[in-house]
Formats: structure tokens, sequence, C-alpha cells
């Protein structure tokens, strides 16, 4: 563990900068649920500068434990696209397991998309954007393995 630990040490953060950057993971911070557990909105410095966050926080009640963390910090951290959500950093603390992405400030693409005053040209613009996302996560290159998501949906 010391040695993952380590080799990732520029995306660590501390917990206590992720507990202030959520009010002590107040639930008015919350923006959602998935199968990893919560995720709250906070402010935050990380490894590529201070932004605006997106904290996903282990619930060890969903059944993904240490394995499943440290896959995900390893697999992420290799995968870097102007149109995919970039993971910033992770925090393993004790008990904790959390891991911090870049905010999606528009909010999720259903949402983004239903928004009636988008032009049809704008539209056709972000379904190739996503397309060139998929398309990079999915076609092999010499700095990378080919990853198949099996998750990839418009909504949060």
């Amino acid at each position: 563990m010391d040695a993952f630990l380590q080799q990732f040490q520029h995306l660590q953060i501390q917990h206590q900068d992720i507990t202030s950057a959520t009010d002590n993971f107040n639930d008015d911070n919350c923006i959602g649920r998935g199968g990893f557990g919560k995720v709250y909105k906070g402010e935050l410095s990380h490894s590529k500068g201070r932004s605006t966050v997106a904290i996903k926080r282990l619930d060890p009640r969903h059944g993904q434990g240490i394995p499943e963390f440290l896959k995900e910090i390893t697999t992420l951290s290799r995968y870097t696209h102007e149109n995919l959500i970039c993971l910033l950093g992770f925090c393993y603390q004790g008990d904790e397991m959390i891991l911090v992405y870049e905010h999606a400030s528009r909010g999720s693409l259903d949402h983004y998309l239903n928004n009636a005053h988008l032009t049809w040209l704008q539209r056709l613009k972000i379904c190739l954007d996503a397309a060139e996302g998929l398309s990079y996560l999915h076609n092999p290159r010499e700095t990378h393995q080919r990853l198949i998501h099996c998750d990839v949906k418009s909504a949060t």
C-alpha cells in the first residue's frame, strides 16, 4: 500500500481539506448519489490548482472496497482528455476512501441538452465532443490501454 501511495503522492489530498470543502460532508453540499456513495460539491486545492470539484465519498455499504478504490485511481489517473471528467485527487486516511473529480459546471449532459436555447449546431458539437471522448477511451494509444467503460450515461 505504501508503494501505491508513493506512486500517486501528487494526487493525495488531506482529509481535513476535503472535510472543510464539504462543510463536514453537509447534505446541503450533496449533489448526487451513485454506486460508490454520495457525491459532494466543494472548492478545493489539488494538483492542478484550485477549483470547484465533485467529491465522491465511499460508503462501504455499497459493496466497494480498497481494491475497487485503488483500481479507480490507477485507471483514471492515466486518462486525461478535454471531453472527459478528470480525476484530480483522492484521500485514503483511516477508513475514508474519497475520490476528487473535476466538477461538471454545466450539470449532467442530459440536463444540459434539455436547454431549449441550444441550437442544433451546438447540439451537434456536443455530440461530436462526446464521441471524441469515447473514442479516446476505446481506441488504444501509446499512453494507455483500451478502456471499455460499460457505464456511459448522460445523467449524473
